[in-house]
């Protein structure tokens, strides 16, 4: 009977046999290091919707917590945090009220309104970046395409000079390993975490002290008026809901992206349906949320015990939902494997679902439609340039390492 063992590296490589064989086999299961799985479509709807479920890794009782497995220095954090009361966690950890407080500060430049205003921004960089890769020598499309377009945009939102978004590409990358797990991160990777933090401390204070002193009409500069005038929010609050927004503001919709651009290279055929049919856009972005699932999981704690599939889980307890399985499940999905650009309804679990619905998602669905729009006008084709790819080694947030593209105008 399959177990959810996320050290398997056939997780971070190809994990949707994996998805399938639980969500088949054992869909609701606690496993040997302690925490539970739910993996079916309607399990996990139950646990993401339920009042009983926390966003507060502070809820999972000590007498449930995994033996014998490390949890490293989140345990300090919460400790420090039950003694000071001083949480500056981001809010995407936190329930309410303080979840409510700190999403609401920063969810109005997130309206389709004021998304749909940086669609000539997207589409022009877009352009000229496609445009420098027309001469039929291969490029890393994560790099040059993924990475690229959802910093610059993230940056815009956030007034951060031109200049300084090259710093922050391998500081996001350690930052997106270590929300793994800690008993999954070596310690070089716990160091490294905490060295990006320290990074981003370090570069925000100075940004927040030029922005003080010149404020603008920009996303940082609202939060700041927010912590100085109103009272908002703390300093530390400030600090953690700006690495928030920098570091989700880019790395999932990255994953996103180049995944998108992975299947249609591997499905030439799917390039020419698009390019015939551009009413598929919106339908298309979705389908590839659902098989690429660039957020692997997420986790609850639970305040009470919930009956879900027939199984009560302990309040205390820690479960992971599996939204790469849930994506797949064929009770929800016909041909669950199959990419289907026209696929309606959809009701993936790519952006959550419930309070923690994904702020961004406006905008990460305009950033890929537009990437992935942009480069199919541009050229007749595109093909993968190797034989295979290679994933970075993150869990939960799973996206390409490289990928390797040679266009055809």
């Amino acid at each position: 009977m399959s177990i959810y063992d996320p050290s398997d590296p056939q997780w971070i490589s190809d994990p949707g046999p994996l998805f399938d064989a639980i969500r088949n086999e054992n869909p609701i299961h606690r496993t040997p290091a302690g925490y539970w799985v739910v993996s079916r479509h309607e399990d996990c709807l139950t646990i993401l919707r339920s009042r009983s479920s926390s966003s507060d890794a502070m809820n999972v009782a000590d007498s449930s917590r995994p033996q014998g497995i490390r949890s490293g220095k989140r345990d300090e954090q919460y400790e420090l945090i039950r003694q000071t009361g001083n949480d500056t966690r981001p809010f995407l950890f936190r329930d309410p009220p303080d979840h409510t407080r700190l999403r609401g500060l920063v969810q109005r430049a997130f309206t389709p309104r004021r998304v749909s205003e940086l669609t000539p921004f997207i589409e022009q960089k877009a352009r000229a970046i496609i445009q420098r890769h027309l001469t039929g020598e291969p490029f890393d499309a994560v790099k040059e395409l993924a990475w690229a377009i959802p910093v610059a945009v993230i940056c815009e939102m956030l007034a951060i000079p031109e200049e300084d978004h090259d710093r922050f590409e391998s500081q996001s990358a350690q930052l997106a390993r270590g929300l793994d797990p800690d008993f999954l991160l070596t310690d070089d990777d716990v160091r490294a975490r905490d060295a990006a933090i320290l990074h981003f401390g370090v570069y925000f204070a100075e940004l927040f002290a030029r922005r003080r002193a010149q404020p603008g009409d920009d996303l940082l500069s609202a939060l700041i008026a927010a912590r100085d005038g109103a009272d908002q929010l703390s300093e530390g609050e400030l600090l953690s809901t700006a690495i928030l927004l920098l570091v989700a503001g880019h790395e999932t919709t990255m994953n996103l992206i180049s995944g998108s651009l992975l299947q249609l290279a591997r499905q030439p055929e799917m390039q020419d349906t698009l390019r015939h049919h551009p009413e598929l856009d919106r339908s298309a972005t979705d389908e590839f949320l659902r098989l690429v699932a660039p957020v692997q999981l997420t986790g609850r704690a639970l305040l009470d015990d919930v009956s879900v599939g027939g199984v009560v889980i302990p309040k205390g307890h820690f479960v992971f939902v599996l939204i790469g399985a849930a994506n797949r499940d064929p009770s929800v999905f016909s041909h669950p494997t199959e990419l289907q650009l026209d696929r309606d309804p959809n009701p993936h679990l790519g952006f959550g679902f419930g309070l923690h619905h994904c702020l961004g998602a406006p905008l990460a669905r305009l950033e890929s439609s537009i990437v992935v729009r942009e480069l199919l006008n541009a050229t007749t084709s595109f093909q993968l340039c190797a034989p295979s790819v290679a994933y970075r080694p993150n869990v939960i947030l799973r996206g390409l390492e490289s990928l390797p593209l040679r266009c055809e105008a």
